[in-house]
C-alpha cells in the first residue's frame, strides 16, 4: 500500500458553491445561455440585473491563447467587470487592500463558456488570467472608468513576482 498519497480537500458544496471565502467585493453573477436550433443567446449585462451600479462607459474584448497567462495587473481608480464568452480560463485574484477583511487573500476560480458569468473585480485587487483550454479564450470587459490612453490606470507585476503568494505551475494532472 502506497502511504504518501494526498487526500483531496473539499472545494465545493454538494450544490456546487465554492467553500472558500471569496475576496471582499468580488462578485460572480451567473449568466444563462439560451440554446435553440439557430444558435445561442447569452445576456451579459442589463440594467435590471447588474452586479455593479456604475454606468457602462466602455466595452472591449481581449483574447488569451491556449496555455498563455495575462497578468498580474491591478487598477487603482476603477473596478473591472469581466465576462468570459468563449474558452476555458483560470482567474486568480489577490486582495492588496489593507483595509479589506480579506487583505492578503488569494482566490483561484475557473470559468468557461460552459459556466458563463460576469465577474466584478474591485480596484486594488490584482488579477491574472490563464487560458486552460485548447482554443483562444475570449473575454469581454466593461470597466467602470473609460481607458485613458495618456494616463492608463493599469499597474503590472511580473507573473512570477514574489510579492503575490501564488505561483502558476504547469499542471498536467495528478
Amino acid at each position: 500500500m502506497i502511504r504518501n498519497s494526498k487526500k483531496d480537500v473539499q472545494t465545493v458544496t454538494s450544490d456546487g458553491k465554492p467553500v472558500g471565502r471569496p475576496i471582499e467585493g468580488v462578485v460572480f453573477q451567473s449568466s444563462v445561455t439560451h440554446v435553440d436550433e439557430r444558435g445561442t443567446l447569452c445576456e451579459i449585462l442589463s440594467p435590471g440585473r447588474t452586479p455593479h451600479p456604475a454606468p457602462l462607459v466602455s466595452v472591449y474584448q481581449f483574447t488569451i491563447r491556449p496555455g498563455m497567462i495575462k497578468g498580474w495587473h491591478v487598477h487603482r481608480l476603477h473596478d473591472d467587470r469581466i465576462f468570459i464568452s468563449l474558452g476555458h480560463a483560470k482567474i486568480v485574484l489577490y486582495d492588496d487592500r489593507p483595509e479589506s477583511p480579506t487583505y492578503g487573500a488569494v482566490n483561484e476560480v475557473f470559468r468557461s463558456e460552459l459556466d458563463r458569468s460576469l465577474i466584478v473585480i474591485p480596484a486594488n485587487v490584482y488579477h491574472a488570467y490563464r487560458n486552460i483550454g485548447s482554443t483562444d479564450a475570449l473575454f469581454i470587459t466593461m470597466p467602470t472608468r473609460a481607458y485613458e490612453h495618456e494616463d492608463p490606470d493599469v499597474y503590472r507585476l511580473p507573473i512570477d513576482t514574489p510579492l503575490i503568494p501564488y505561483k502558476f505551475e504547469d499542471r498536467r494532472g495528478w
